[in-house]
């Protein structure tokens, strides 16, 4: 983006870069609307240059297993295949080839590429109060019990990125618990109900 892409907001007009990071509001040179254009920093610098590759001078020369025209620069830590700069992905010390990076992303092997993450406490504060939804109460003796487990078993897990609490964990134990606490009561009444045989 080059600082005369910047265009009016009402006349599309390109803008002089003079009334950039001014305080206040100052009128387009075209149509006089009153505009405030902030701009960062990063727009005025010139973009850095990626590596290409070196290209294959000799025969005798390892080539790129994705671009045979690129003199490999080092192995992938995870396949073996050779790389060029280019196609070097480097990664925690690791240097992985584009198709290993995909594979340990889609099967989870790589935990700084997770894209995706369940949040077990919502899971569990979930189970125990469905276990108060009518057709489903039915079933509070099976969420209840898995509210518990999952409370437990990720109470060390990752919640999200966001910084949380455990409080839903809390919350899902003490309901699932009076749930089960429910169920025995009930229990314990309908065995005392029922006329015992003399």
């Amino acid at each position: 983006m080059t600082i005369t892409a910047i265009s009016c907001t009402n006349c599309r007009a390109p803008l002089p870069p003079h009334i950039f990071n001014l305080p206040g509001l100052t009128p387009c040179p075209t149509c006089g609307v009153p505009l405030q254009i902030e701009i960062f920093p990063a727009l005025f610098r010139r973009g850095a240059q990626g590596n290409a590759g070196e290209a294959l001078l000799e025969e005798t020369e390892s080539s790129c297993f994705y671009h045979p025209q690129k003199k490999a620069v080092l192995p992938c830590d995870a396949c073996g295949r050779f790389l060029c700069a280019l196609c070097d992905c480097e990664m925690d010390g690791q240097h992985l080839c584009p198709a290993c990076l995909e594979a340990g992303r889609t099967k989870g092997k790589i935990k700084n590429l997770e894209n995706q993450r369940i949040i077990w406490d919502k899971v569990a504060l979930g189970l125990a109060v469905l276990s108060f939804v009518p057709p489903i109460i039915y079933f509070c003796w099976i969420t209840a019990p898995l509210a518990i487990y999952f409370s437990i078993r990720h109470w060390n897990s990752p919640l999200s990125i966001v910084r949380r609490t455990k409080i839903r964990f809390v919350l899902a134990i003490i309901l699932a618990l009076l749930e089960i606490v429910a169920i025995v009561a009930i229990i314990i009444a309908i065995t005392n109900a029922r006329p015992h045989p003399r």
